[in-house]
């Protein structure tokens, strides 16, 4: 009992270490790329019913490289333990991937409105798995619709995924076509906020949290003493307000 005990020890001593070692890793890699000006980008294409594709790119609009890609397919032995269990996978994986390439930002497909109620809602369960990921790592986020996606990469909306995967294949300089397509959708939607990040930086465009960000009005120093004259002139007519109904 006494080696049983000393031998999990080691192990769980094991696997902090591993894990501590890989945290390392990708810390320096990311300050390398920070140095370089890239960022690297995590693709995440959510499937209602097929597998979640999933793509790591890194570059700075001009120069691109992918680093990882794949797609989960969660087995349908564990979809029947219960609903949850597939979501569960998601976030687990997803977990995993920014716990070792730690990414910067996280592209991840808006959900299309041509979609039935159904779907959309079982889309919007696995898009909410992937977007808790994110938040609890700490991680940026950027949505992007299924036509801005193939716009930016095939230079047509209406491209088909055939369509995509080659060019994604050309973009990378891959060897092989990215396979499954929901991995190279993924890819896809890396390389678009990579291509959204270089525009932005060159024509110097505000980010989407600070076009969001409501601007305080500046008070005009010079008619602020009128416009409150003005206003209490109103207020003090002998007349009583008028009350307009819509």
């Amino acid at each position: 009992m006494a080696r049983l005990r000393d031998y999990k020890g080691v192990a769980s001593e094991t696997s902090f270490a591993v894990e501590l070692w890989t945290m390392m890793r990708a810390a320096a890699s990311r300050e390398n790329l920070s140095r370089k000006g890239w960022i690297r980008v995590l693709g995440v294409d959510p499937a209602a019913a097929g597998p979640t594709g999933y793509g790591i790119v890194e570059g700075d609009g001009r120069q691109c490289r992918m680093l990882h890609y794949g797609a989960l397919k969660v087995r349908s032995s564990k979809i029947k333990n219960g609903e949850g269990a597939a979501l569960a996978e998601v976030h687990t994986l997803l977990s995993n991937l920014i716990a070792e390439f730690a990414p910067d930002v996280m592209a991840v497909e808006s959900i299309f409105s041509a979609l039935n109620v159904r779907t959309a809602l079982r889309l919007a369960e696995v898009r909410g798995v992937v977007l808790l990921a994110a938040a609890q790592h700490g991680v940026e986020v950027h949505s992007y619709a299924p036509r801005e996606v193939k716009a930016s990469i095939a230079g047509q909306g209406q491209a088909d995924k055939r369509q995509v995967q080659i060019m994604v294949r050309a973009l990378l300089s891959m060897d092989a076509t990215p396979e499954p397509p929901d991995a190279a959708d993924a890819l896809a939607l890396a390389l678009c906020h990579l291509q959204m990040e270089r525009v932005r930086r060159c024509f110097r465009l505000p980010r989407e949290a600070e076009l969001a960000r409501p601007r305080p009005l500046e008070a005009n120093p010079h008619s602020a003493g009128r416009g409150a004259s003005l206003r209490m002139g109103r207020a003090t007519r002998g007349a009583s307000p008028r009350i307009q109904t819509a």
